[in-house]
């Protein structure tokens, strides 16, 4: 396995576009702390972005992951176009030729998606950590390491993403229409919520049921937005006469499971489809 994520890497480090993707994916994750610098001035009202605790622990796990999962488009580019290299540039054939079976081809693509999603939770997790310190009131041990499920759900989340982005680059063979119908995808997914929610299934938690089983929308349920948590947020609906969303905000085991469940299904038909395929 080492040798065949060896050759991946080589591969994504010779291309000049992946490379510079990659490295500009990391680079924009730190911006994330750049949030920290942000006030707005409303007359004689000053809002510190910082001062509002989106960086105090634990609730720093799910705000940092939630923002980073935003930006995983940049590294889908990266999977989309190097599945899209091995055909232009002959390097699939030349692959099999030498010797590596379809199987191995896939798993060394699957083990690139791994290393991607888990540098990436690192450097989440580092990062969360230096701001959490930086600008959290709470940094009690016991504090600081609770709610990391979220990291878990970030990895997850990105592991079956990347996973459908490889299953894309093969079935579509080119980067640009691969990215195409992944948005197509989540066209589809979109238009097909809102027909459940509010025309098939308008009252209970019917379409919501139905929906979690959906390839994106199952990966959207693994974070939930963290902005409704946030104190002044809270204030404002106690304001207007609210009393709370009542949402959860919790990662489920659930969630987890159906994103491996699409994650395994990804790989396998990527294998299915070039085993068929005459390269």
């Amino acid at each position: 396995m080492k040798r065949l994520l060896s050759i991946e890497l080589q591969k994504i480090w010779l291309s000049r576009s992946s490379r510079i993707l990659s490295i500009a994916y990391f680079f924009i994750l730190s911006f994330i702390a750049l949030i920290a610098s942000i006030k707005f001035n409303i007359g004689s009202f000053q809002l510190h972005i910082a001062d509002q605790g989106i960086f105090n622990f634990p609730y720093i796990w799910h705000f940092n992951t939630y923002i980073a999962a935003i930006l995983k488009f940049f590294l889908a580019i990266v999977i989309v176009s190097m599945m899209a290299n091995e055909y232009s540039y002959g390097t699939l054939k030349q692959n099999l030729i030498d010797g590596m079976s379809k199987q191995e081809f896939v798993l060394s693509k699957f083990l690139t998606v791994v290393v991607f999603a888990a540098a990436s939770t690192v450097f989440v997790f580092v990062m969360s950590l230096i701001l959490g310190y930086s600008f959290s009131s709470y940094t009690e041990f016991s504090i600081v390491f609770s709610d990391l499920e979220y990291l878990l759900a970030y990895f997850i989340k990105l592991l079956g993403f990347f996973s459908f982005c490889l299953f894309l680059g093969i079935l579509v063979k080119k980067s640009a229409f691969a990215i195409g119908f992944l948005f197509v995808w989540s066209i589809i997914e979109g238009i097909s919520k809102g027909i459940l929610k509010f025309e098939v299934f308008p009252e209970g938690k019917t379409a919501d049921t139905i929906l979690q089983f959906f390839p994106l929308e199952s990966m959207g349920n693994l974070i939930v937005e963290p902005f409704s948590r946030l104190s002044v947020i809270k204030n404002i609906q106690t304001a207007i006469g609210g009393a709370g969303n009542g949402k959860d905000y919790s990662v489920h085991f659930t969630s987890i499971l159906i994103v491996l469940a699409w994650t395994a299904i990804f790989i396998f038909l990527s294998y299915k489809l070039l085993k068929k395929r005459d390269l």
